[in-house]
């Protein structure tokens, strides 16, 4: 009943700034919040699913435990696994529909958030996100990405609308390992690189507002960020995780899809497809922002993207951002796996071309191997060669230790 080909569920249509989902109908945010929320919650339904990770729920459950509690509510929780997957959402909407529920709650990181509003908007009733970290911008988003159950990305789901209720508890947040919020700042800073050059030169109003407020974004992290990290809880660290998990999700709100994934997170995509669960979302997408600059060096010859990748370069390694493969655990990764991550980052429905110019299989191989180059080398008449005369040096050496 449910089954859509991928190409019905893609969030990539021709008239999505027509039908724009722009944001929650209701924020609740603070700290110790959670138990405050039974009013709003009852609003939109007294059975809620309950949906996040064993792990996630364990955690959540003293911050909701006068929630849970309330006579209002019949709860039921369960856990999503293995991932958000096809054979995951079936088998949490089958339990959605034999406890009657009328709401779905989702708690926990992305995939979490993900897999609890596929849920609802598969069966047509309202969700409320609950963020545990500030990885993602997904308690925000009119979006769900879908992974197979080994953790590749398969396809993405536009939806009809926002959360209609999005609770972001500064307390519960804090609970979340810091490289979550060091990956929710990767995956946040990249809407600026990936709007600004899919989008900056559009005359629509929203779009312009929507590369701006990216522009804003990114200054908030680039100056917050190292501050945000050092003192957990502090003003500077809430602002930081509003930007991460609101913000960013405003921008692809009123911008749409071409102002929220381009070439940063179809590296991403690909990437998952060799790694599996091997690092964060945000990471991966850090990386490709990184990729995605050393194209337009290598493709263009823009010195404004070099300058960029150095800038980025020297604030990853102050917050602990990846810089190259290596940093993702990819260190040993084979010319072959490097071909399936750059192909699949290049499939015809992807994201990456949204890219002003074409890229080659090839080049985007090469841009993936030196993302940490030097700007002095970044000469544009030799580029390509030197980027290729890599690339081959590169599977000469995997070769070898292969064999």
């Amino acid at each position: 009943m449910f089954h859509q080909s991928n190409k019905a569920l893609s969030a990539q249509t021709s008239n999505s700034l027509l039908t724009l989902a722009v944001a929650p109908a209701r924020v609740i945010r603070g700290n110790n919040i959670l138990n405050q929320a039974v009013d709003a919650i009852s609003r939109l339904g007294n059975r809620p699913l309950v949906v996040g990770g064993d792990r996630t729920l364990d955690i959540a459950q003293s911050y909701m435990q006068q929630l849970l509690e309330s006579e209002e509510f019949d709860f039921m929780q369960t856990s999503y696994s293995p991932d958000c997957s096809e054979s995951s959402l079936e088998v949490l909407r089958n339990k959605a529909q034999t406890h009657e529920a009328d709401v779905i709650i989702g708690v926990g990181g992305g995939k979490a958030l993900d897999t609890a509003k596929l849920i609802a908007h598969q069966l047509q009733i309202p969700v409320v996100t609950i963020p545990t970290s500030a990885a993602t911008c997904a308690a925000w988003t009119a979006l769900s990405n879908v992974y197979s159950d080994e953790g590749a990305f398969l396809y993405d789901v536009a939806l009809d609308k926002c959360p209609e209720l999005l609770i972001l508890d500064y307390d519960l947040i804090q609970t979340a390992p810091q490289n979550t919020l060091v990956a929710g700042i990767g995956d946040a800073i990249a809407k600026w690189y990936e709007a600004s050059v899919s989008s900056g030169h559009s005359e629509q109003t929203l779009i312009i507002a929507a590369v701006q407020q990216a522009r804003v974004l990114r200054d908030i992290l680039l100056q917050k960020s190292l501050g945000a990290l050092q003192s957990p809880g502090s003003e500077t660290w809430r602002e930081v995780v509003d930007a991460t998990v609101l913000l960013a999700g405003v921008i692809g709100g009123i911008g749409g899809a071409q102002c929220r994934t381009v070439a940063a997170h179809a590296v991403h995509n690909g990437l998952t497809h060799v790694c599996g669960r091997g690092s964060i979302h945000g990471e991966k997408v850090a990386y490709g922002i990184l990729v995605q600059l050393r194209l337009e060096e290598m493709l263009q010859g823009s010195q404004l993207a070099a300058a960029a990748r150095q800038q980025l370069l020297k604030f990853y390694a102050e917050i602990g951002l990846p810089q190259k493969l290596d940093d993702l655990g990819l260190g040993n990764i084979t010319l072959k796996q490097l071909q399936k991550a750059a192909e699949f980052a290049l499939q015809p429905n992807s994201d990456i071309h949204r890219l002003p110019f074409k890229v080659a299989l090839e080049q985007l191989m090469a841009a993936m191997i030196s993302t940490t180059a030097p700007i002095e080398t970044n000469r544009i008449s030799n580029d390509v060669t030197s980027g290729m005369n890599q690339s081959k040096k590169f599977s000469g050496s995997k070769s070898k230790k292969k064999a």
